[in-house]
């Protein structure tokens, strides 16, 4: 798999732009704030239907403007795709082959991605929304399945906190409707469920290897699923677990009532991260916390690799700057000839190692991109 060709009109701060891509490596130099960021993160859009930094479309569209689109050529084994992003001040629109689809999150898996940037600290430092997000894009990029799942479960889990809260205010006293949104929610969940282990157990032993090589085995990483279902054991089947699931939701109804939200299920679960035993989290340093996340990062590239029998497209935002040599010298043995690979830099400087292959090099300035040589 391969982007071809991308077309961003006003996006951030690109009038009109228009590239051909290598289907190797790609490498954007500039100065911050020019717009390679900006490059990416509309690569990333059309990847996973969503901004890694802005959940608001006037944020993305060029201040000036109105509306604003993305679009790109990609090549797949199956043959040449054209999907697009369209945005403007109500909402996004998202086609596949210029026909429109129904939702946008329906986009998702088409163009296979991963991106890597500073900011993926958060993913081992900061709290389990960053986790759950994670893993939740990684399986719905190689299963349409698990997106219509995911998307399933939140709209009745959405129904279900307002039956919640409406109850909780003393709007509604219907808790026979509570049982039949119990029975859905555990329905859809348990399927969710067990679909992350089984991807979980797939990427710790990726993603250890890859964090051995990183360390020269001098640290082991271990990945666990952290359930908040009380009861739970690995050798429960479907049936099992969404009794279990059920039997914690009326164990937990009154709590719930008075909250108004639904404290547990897959929307409340966790991954946990440990070096050598130690808590990633709250023990570890941030080399270690870098490590980590580069490692979850190769360990998702193989991952998607075994599952669609291609490779994704890497997207790196400044992050060479950011590893020290063994790092760097891991993502490049990695990358180099295997994975068609988009950098930003500020400079070259770092980027020796990844020039033995066939590569292209931009210059970004003020939003105009232009190749070198």
């Amino acid at each position: 798999m391969h982007l071809k060709k991308i077309l961003c009109r006003n996006f951030r701060n690109f009038d009109e732009l228009l590239l051909d891509l290598n289907p190797k490596l790609n490498i954007f130099l500039g100065d911050n704030g020019q717009g390679k960021t900006n490059l990416l993160e509309s690569i990333y859009l059309i990847a996973s239907a969503n901004s890694h930094r802005s959940s608001i479309n006037t944020e993305l569209i060029k201040w000036d403007k109105d509306e604003a689109l993305v679009q790109v050529l990609i090549e797949r084994r199956e043959g040449k795709l054209k999907l697009a992003v369209r945005l403007d001040k109500r909402g996004r629109k998202v086609e596949l082959n210029d026909n429109p689809l129904t939702k946008v999150k329906e986009i998702i898996g088409y163009l296979n991605a991963v991106l890597f940037s500073p900011e993926d600290l958060k993913l081992v430092k900061e709290g389990p929304s960053h986790r759950r997000e994670f893993i939740n894009l990684e399986i719905s990029q190689v299963s349409r399945y698990y997106n219509h799942l995911l998307s399933k479960y939140e709209h009745i889990l959405k129904q279900r906190n307002n039956l919640l809260k409406n109850i909780r205010d003393g709007r509604s006293n219907d808790k026979n409707m509570l049982a039949v949104w119990d029975e859905q929610l555990s329905a859809s969940g348990s399927k969710i469920i067990l679909k992350r282990i089984e991807v979980v157990d797939k990427l710790k032993i990726l993603a250890r290897l890859s964090h051995r090589q990183i360390t020269e085995g001098r640290e082991n990483l271990e990945i666990e699923y952290d359930i908040s279902l009380e009861g739970f054991s690995k050798k429960m089947g479907e049936a099992e677990l969404r009794e279990l699931f059920k039997e914690n939701l009326e164990k937990n109804k009154d709590k719930e009532i008075n909250r108004g939200y639904t404290v547990i299920g897959p929307h409340r679960d966790d991954l946990i991260l440990k070096v050598n035993d130690m808590d990633l989290r709250k023990y570890g340093s941030q080399g270690q916390q870098r490590t980590a996340a580069l490692a979850l990062k190769l360990a998702e590239l193989e991952f998607m690799k075994s599952e669609t029998g291609e490779y994704p497209v890497l997207l790196l935002d400044d992050v060479f700057s950011e590893l020290d040599s063994l790092r760097r010298k891991a993502l490049i043995e990695i990358i180099v000839n295997k994975i068609q690979t988009i950098i930003t830099a500020t400079d070259g400087e770092n980027l020796s190692g990844l020039k033995n292959n066939s590569y292209n090099i931009y210059q970004v300035k003020n939003g105009i991109i232009k190749r070198r040589g």
